[in-house]
């Protein structure tokens, strides 16, 4: 059995759809007790009935995607009994988590400043769009939305092709990360000095922070990194897909020695000694040419071969289609998937695992509860 680092941790979740809910499986994975406030007449959480693929009632693949290992109670916070049992519960808990519209929290009296007098200790976190302090607090929004407002489209795609979001949601799984992490964080405060308080943190935000070095760039240079062909680095070359004889893989070699390595490795040592790509700067300036002479070599031998190659010596990879890439033996080897148990799937349901490990082992994976499963448990 692995580790349940945050055994004895109680989360309640006001939560839907896919950030808030990926966070908190996060917390879910390492132990915690995380538990849905879903509201039976509204459905619940709106992810059961997503499609195309359902699993019963009220429950689908994409729903158990986003909340393995927690624990569902059914209740009306708007109404006087469903407020009583719900503030019965924060009594119990460290967390009372949400990714509502900004506006909501405080509509639903589910902020630090509401639950305080009931827990003292209480961290309330808080996932929303635009952020609760905001003029857009009231926005509802999504992460593709955020993709094109924080500029990564224009930097996604083929220069003289349209803009291209992820695609995955990406900004939703970074987000929902940002708020296990403030979470935690307020958790370990609280504990230290008795007191709770308010975390929040938002898709836009969280967006615009991992513009990172280019937004740096742009911020002191004006600098406007677009696109440019393969996907390649901004400023390191070459790192960007490549051809081989059967395929594409991705190629980055980004330090000297990669390059020479690969130059050496390859057979191609006369390019190591070319004056237009003896500098990062040099091999940069030339990404055209570079990239021209890169594949030359690169299609010699097929991607597979040149993974024997390259494996472990210059940082290559194949590119995969989700196929290939699930059905990957080296994703079998790291024990990536996992077979969980579920009522309505015979023969269970394979899953990715828990990206963690704790003493080497990653967490045990159970489904995600019928809706409203736990009440009876939990509400008294």
């Amino acid at each position: 059995m692995t580790a349940k680092l945050l055994e004895g941790v109680r989360i309640l979740s006001v939560e839907q759809y896919g950030a808030g809910p990926y966070g908190t499986m996060l917390l879910a994975d390492l132990g915690a007790e995380v538990i849905k406030v879903e509201d039976a007449g509204r459905g619940g959480d709106v992810s059961r009935s997503v499609g195309p693929y359902m699993l019963g009632e009220q429950d689908s693949e994409f729903f158990q995607t986003f909340s393995y290992g927690k624990k569902s109670v059914t209740l009306d916070l708007k109404s006087e009994d469903g407020r009583k049992a719900f503030e019965e519960l924060v009594k119990t808990a460290d967390a009372v988590a949400n990714n509502l519209r900004g506006d909501q929290p405080e509509k639903l009296k589910i902020t630090y400043d509401y639950l305080k007098a009931i827990n003292p200790k209480i961290v309330c976190a808080h996932l929303s769009a635009y952020g609760r302090k905001s003029e857009r607090a009231a926005w509802p929004g999504y992460d593709y939305l955020m993709q094109a407002e924080a500029g990564f489209m224009s930097m996604t795609g083929e220069p003289d092709g349209p803009p291209v979001r992820f695609g995955l949601s990406m900004v939703d799984f970074h987000t929902g990360s940002h708020l296990a992490t403030s979470l935690l964080a307020g958790i370990l405060s609280s504990s230290r000095t008795g007191e709770g308080c308010d975390v929040d943190v938002c898709l836009f935000d969280t967006a615009l922070h991992q513009l990172s070095y280019p937004a740096t760039w742009y911020l002191n240079q004006k600098h406007k990194t677009g696109r440019l062909p393969r996907g390649a680095h901004p400023s390191i070359a070459p790192s960007q897909s490549v051809k081989t004889s059967d395929g594409w893989g991705l190629l980055m070699c980004q330090t000297p020695k990669f390059w020479s390595l690969w130059c050496k490795l390859t057979g191609a040592e006369a390019l190591a000694t070319d004056d237009r790509f003896a500098t990062i700067p040099a091999r940069r300036e030339n990404l055209e040419a570079l990239t021209t002479e890169v594949d030359a070599v690169m299609m010699q031998r097929s991607t597979a071969e040149w993974m024997d190659i390259l494996g472990g010596h210059v940082p290559f990879a194949p590119v995969m289609d989700i196929a290939e890439a699930l059905d990957s033996p080296y994703v079998q080897h790291v024990e990536m998937t996992s077979q969980v148990d579920h009522p309505d799937a015979p023969k269970g349901l394979r899953a990715l695992s828990s990206p963690f490990r704790v003493n080497g082992e990653r967490p045990k994976l159970t489904r995600a509860p019928k809706m409203g499963e736990h009440s009876e448990e939990l509400i008294k």
